[in-house]
């Protein structure tokens, strides 16, 4: 499948392999491009079968954040008085922008990226809303923004918060100055450094499609929720999660392979 000329989607054993296919300009964000990521995630999302995703970049590069030749069309940026602009909720609680991020985010099964070369600002972010991400030590990373006189737009900080420490995120961001693959883990953008991102990410995803989709995606939802939960609503959020899969075809499966030593053949949501 192709979406607007920027974006490839394979799907291959339940799991969907997103490309960023635009290597020429290192998958830089361009209109189309904007357009193409929401619509391959958006897709996905009701995509029956599909239990993990892939996320990764055509050619030398993940993605080289902003098209800086967008910039130049600056109605889409300005509010028109009538509720436009990028305070306008296009998506849910995102704006076009972020919703290409959080898109990943939002999807019911877990998203892997694999992430090489550059990946800058716009890149970054859309990188950080997989739920994993494995990269080259030798990528070359960066919160961009600032750089351009911005600040990071792209549900970065909602992304970033509770994985990328506070004061070392203010640094990188006030100072835009560039990291590896290796400084990446560390720091908490990445989980993985990876000598060959994309065939790791592809191996994990296999592994996350051979369990029960049910109950993985149950995971991810608490996931997603919780951290925004108190104490009492974490432990009521776990407890209907679980009644929901206890007893249910899926989980009844998954122990009856557990026991026999087998693959499970699971029912897909």
């Amino acid at each position: 499948m192709n979406f607007h000329d920027r974006v490839t989607v394979t799907i291959e054993d339940h799991v969907a392999h997103v490309l960023l296919d635009r290597a020429d300009k290192m998958n830089a964000l361009d209109d189309a491009m904007f357009e193409a990521i929401i619509a391959a995630g958006h897709h996905l999302g009701h995509e029956r079968g599909v239990r993990a995703v892939v996320l990764s970049g055509a050619g030398r590069s993940f993605c080289a954040g902003l098209d800086l030749s967008s910039m130049g069309n600056t109605s889409r940026w300005k509010d028109d008085g009538e509720g436009g602009g990028l305070t306008a909720r296009t998506h849910g609680n995102a704006n076009r922008a972020q919703q290409a991020a959080m898109v990943w985010r939002k999807l019911p099964m877990p998203v892997i990226a694999a992430v090489h070369g550059v990946c800058f600002g716009g890149g970054l972010q859309v990188a950080s809303g997989a739920d994993i991400r494995f990269i080259a030590p030798d990528a070359r990373l960066a919160v961009m923004e600032v750089k351009w006189g911005l600040v990071p737009d792209m549900a970065g900080y909602a992304l970033w918060r509770g994985n990328v420490r506070d004061d070392v995120l203010r640094e990188l961001t006030y100072t835009h100055r560039e990291f590896s693959g290796e400084e990446a883990v560390q720091f908490g953008f990445a989980t993985h450094v990876s000598a060959d991102p994309l065939a790791d990410a592809m191996a994990l995803a296999r592994t996350i499609a051979s369990k029960s989709p049910t109950a993985v995606r149950g995971a991810k939802l608490l996931s997603n929720r919780t951290p925004d939960m108190t104490v009492d609503e974490v432990l009521m959020a776990e407890s209907v999660a679980q009644h929901e899969l206890m007893f249910s075809k899926n989980q009844l499966e998954a122990v009856r392979a557990g026991m026999e030593k087998r693959a499970g053949e699971f029912v897909d949501p």
